[in-house]
């Protein structure tokens, strides 16, 4: 009897081990299934944090393509612009799309930061306007023009004045001028520096501004109808995809550059902006 109780008892260990195998088994055959198949395969996702016309307008045109190639695309909007560096570098956000090349360059000297341009995408013609004035003949001495305050922006409104008579800066400062390096300034105008997104509002307190083309389309204005002066096409302020530096290869970081400097885009730009913002692609 204590024989036969011991065979059982070995018999039923085996079965309960080749039963506890063998489901083993099963689960691992049906994970290995559906990791062949993808569908436990992660998405990937990417947030691009970017000021709301025209870039987030541009960024929302690509949301279904990336989809389509299994990435989800967040546009995250902000309003002021000088915050999406800093979030870039904290890693609140993967990319950003708001600034030329050179608000970038400033950017790495001031911070030391580590971010890097994957490419460009479109120039926003900067633009002088008014409420009062129709041409820019109509300032008079002692006027006020407000230009945007941070160091790049700046140069680029000083550069636009110069370029149109209104002051003659220093030989050779180029896009590092400042209030500073005005040489002449024969109708004694008052340079009003001020935070970039507000300019619209001070139109009704000075005589005219220099304003961002994204500003100046948020405010209503038609660049290419409102702008007493506008600069040319051969800008050399193309605004960039920004990325921090090593995420430039990355297979999702390239997907979204291909995807943002497509013909859809390039198309979607020229019939909705109608040169207000030009492709740079």
């Amino acid at each position: 009897m204590k024989k036969f109780l011991t065979t059982l008892l070995l018999t039923t260990g085996i079965f309960a081990l080749t039963a506890c195998s063998s489901g083993t088994g099963a689960t691992n055959g049906t994970e290995e299934s559906t990791e062949a198949n993808g569908d436990s395969q992660a998405k990937t996702e990417i947030t691009v944090g970017a000021t709301s016309v025209p870039h987030a307008e541009i960024l929302n045109q690509i949301v279904e393509d990336l989809a389509q190639e299994g990435i989800t695309l967040n546009v995250q909007e902000f309003s002021e612009y000088t915050v999406l560096n800093p979030s870039l570098s904290s890693g609140e956000i993967d990319a950003n799309f708001f600034q030329h090349t050179s608000y970038l360059n400033n950017y790495i000297e001031e911070t030391g930061d580590k971010l890097v341009s994957v490419g460009p995408v479109h120039t926003e013609p900067m633009g002088i306007y008014s409420k009062t004035a129709t041409s820019l003949d109509e300032l008079a001495d002692g006027d006020k023009i407000a230009i945007p305050n941070d160091a790049t922006n700046g140069a680029r409104a000083l550069l636009l004045l110069e370029s149109n008579g209104i002051i003659k800066l220093k030989e050779g400062v180029g896009d590092k001028a400042t209030i500073f390096d005005i040489e002449e300034n024969s109708k004694n105008l008052e340079i009003i520096e001020m935070d970039a997104a507000t300019l619209p509002r001070t139109l009704d307190d000075v005589k005219m501004a220099v304003i961002n083309t994204n500003y100046a389309l948020e405010a209503g204005f038609n660049p290419m109808e409102d702008a007493l002066a506008i600069e040319g096409s051969d800008s050399p302020f193309a605004n960039i995809l920004v990325v921090k530096e090593g995420d430039e290869t990355k297979p999702e970081i390239q997907a979204l550059y291909e995807a943002l400097t497509s013909d859809k885009v390039k198309t979607y730009i020229e019939e909705n902006y109608k040169g207000a913002v030009v492709p740079a692609f």
